[in-house]
C-alpha cells in the first residue's frame, strides 16, 4: 500500500517548491511587486535561499511564498504542504493539538498554521450559490457560546442552571443541492438578518427550501420558487406536484458535520474565529467526495486558493479585520 503522505512534495523541500510554483503558476512565476508574468530569472547561487527569483522588470527578487499564507513563515513548506493535506483529507477537521504532535513545533506556531489554511479556504467572496433550475436550502442554528461564555441563573426548584439559546452565536447556513455549501455567523436570526444573509448568498433565479420560520415566507417571494416544510408539525419531507421533494435535509446534514467537528474535533471554538472555521467546513463540504473531489485534487484546490491572501499572528489574535486580499 502506497500512502499518500509518502507524495514527494511531502517529503522533500525542492519538491514542494516546485509543486506550489506549479499550482500558483502554472503560466509561468507571476513577479507579487510589479505583476509581470514569466518575465523572471529563478537564481541559483551556493548562498543563495531555494526558490529565489528575480523579476527582469522591476528587478526586485521574490519567491513563490510572497502574497501568500505562506509569507514570512519558518516552516517549510513541505511541512505546510503536510498540513494543508491533513486539514483537508480529515472530514471532520483535525485539532490543532493533531497537528502540533504530527508535524512537531510549537502549539503556538500549529495553532497560527491552520488558522492561515483556513483563510485560504474562505470562498466567501465568491458568487452566488444556486441559478435557473437549481435549489438552494437555508437554515440556521447555534453553535459555540458568545464571549464570556454561557450565563448561569438560579431556578427556584433546580438550583443553578446554564441558559441556552440566546447564549450561543447564531450560524446560518446555504447549501446548494449537489452544489456548494456556504455558512456565516450572525449577530441575530431575525428576518432583515435572514434576508441580507440570504439575498447576498444566492441567485434569485434559484428556488428556496427552508423550514416554516415566519421571516422566510416573506423572502421567498423574490426567488424563482419557495417551498418550506413545517418541522413543528413532524413534516421533514413532501413531494411536490413537479415531482421534487421539499426538506432541508441537505443543509441539516451539513450542520450534523460541523457539530461533530466543533464538539467532537476542536472542543472549544471562540466566537472571535468562528468565521474561520465555518470557512474550513463550508470547503470541504463544497470540494466533497460526491463531487468527484478526492482528497488530493481537494488539496490543490487549496493551494491554489492560498493566493493573494495574509494573515499575521497579530491581527489573527485580534479577529477578522487584519486579513488581508492582495491583488496577484
Amino acid at each position: 500500500m502506497k500512502s499518500a503522505l509518502n507524495a514527494p512534495h511531502l517529503c522533500n523541500e525542492e519538491a514542494a517548491i516546485a509543486y506550489v510554483e506549479a499550482q500558483l503558476w502554472p503560466d509561468g512565476p507571476v513577479c507579487p511587486h510589479c505583476g509581470t508574468i514569466d518575465q523572471a530569472t529563478r537564481l541559483r547561487g551556493k548562498s543563495t535561499r531555494r526558490g529565489l527569483w528575480k523579476c527582469r522588470a522591476c528587478r526586485k527578487p521574490f519567491t513563490v511564498r510572497m502574497r501568500t499564507i505562506f509569507e514570512s513563515s519558518h516552516i517549510p513548506l513541505h511541512v505546510w504542504l503536510q498540513a494543508i493535506y491533513l486539514i483537508c483529507s480529515s472530514k471532520k477537521g483535525i485539532s490543532t493539538r493533531r497537528i502540533q504532535r504530527t508535524l512537531g513545533g510549537s502549539m503556538k506556531t500549529a495553532w497560527f498554521l491552520m488558522h492561515r489554511i483556513r483563510l485560504a479556504m474562505d470562498e466567501s467572496g465568491g458568487g452566488p450559490l444556486g441559478g435557473e433550475g437549481k435549489i438552494v436550502e437555508s437554515d440556521e442554528t447555534y453553535t459555540v457560546y458568545k464571549e464570556g461564555g454561557p450565563t448561569w441563573f438560579l431556578h427556584p426548584e433546580h438550583g443553578w442552571r446554564r441558559r441556552t439559546g440566546g447564549d450561543r452565536v447564531p450560524v446560518v447556513t446555504l447549501v446548494e443541492r449537489g452544489g456548494r455549501a456556504r455558512s456565516q455567523k450572525t449577530e441575530n436570526i431575525t428576518a432583515a438578518t435572514l434576508r441580507d444573509v440570504i439575498f447576498s448568498g444566492v441567485d434569485t433565479k434559484s428556488r428556496l427550501m427552508t423550514d416554516e420560520l415566519h421571516a422566510y415566507r416573506r423572502i421567498g417571494r423574490d426567488f424563482a420558487g419557495h417551498d418550506a416544510v413545517n418541522h413543528g408539525e413532524e413534516e421533514w419531507s413532501r413531494k411536490l406536484v413537479d415531482g421534487i421533494m421539499a426538506h432541508t435535509n441537505t443543509v441539516e446534514g451539513f450542520f450534523s458535520l460541523l457539530k461533530r467537528g466543533i464538539y467532537g474535533c476542536y472542543f472549544h471554538v471562540s466566537e472571535e474565529h468562528l468565521h474561520r472555521y465555518l470557512a474550513e467546513f463550508d470547503f470541504r463540504y463544497s470540494h466533497r467526495s460526491a463531487l468527484g473531489i478526492e482528497d488530493g485534487e481537494r488539496t490543490d484546490r487549496a493551494i491554489r486558493a492560498a493566493k493573494g491572501k495574509r494573515l499575521t499572528y497579530q491581527t489573527a489574535r485580534g479577529g477578522r479585520s487584519g486579513e488581508e486580499e492582495i491583488p496577484f
